[in-house]
């Protein structure tokens, strides 16, 4: 008796391991991802061009436009749409990096841009 419980028990373990390693392998739907190759990421890349364009039309009189250079790192977000967590470099007299948001819905063929401020870090 003891060594079928044993077993049971045994198996139990090997199924729980199993479960959590494959569980670890998945994106939870709404969870962040990182978006690899940013670098050479042209959708991505692209994407920050648009944001950076974006502020400097909506931005208040004064100062110096930005000048895009890169878009450093990403995060995608399955939503109503992908919102993308963007890190970018520009430029006004000085290289900077800001934080944006950003959400496209492809099916619509639109991009709103939500949020564009300096990085508090990189």
């Amino acid at each position: 008796m003891a060594s079928s419980s044993s077993r049971i028990l045994f198996l139990l373990l090997i199924l729980s391991l199993a479960v959590a390693s494959s569980a670890a392998a998945f994106h939870f739907v709404g969870g962040r991802t990182e978006v690899p190759n940013v670098e050479c990421n042209k959708e991505v890349q692209d994407l920050g061009l648009f944001c950076v364009e974006e502020y400097n039309h909506h931005r208040r009189a004064g100062g110096d436009l930005l000048t895009f250079s890169r878009v450093v790192a990403a995060q995608r977000q399955v939503v109503s749409g992908i919102k993308y967590y963007l890190k970018i470099a520009a430029r006004d007299g000085r290289e900077r990096t800001f934080d944006a948001v950003v959400v496209v819905k492809p099916w619509l063929q639109s991009r709103s841009l939500l949020s564009f401020a300096p990085s508090a870090s990189y």
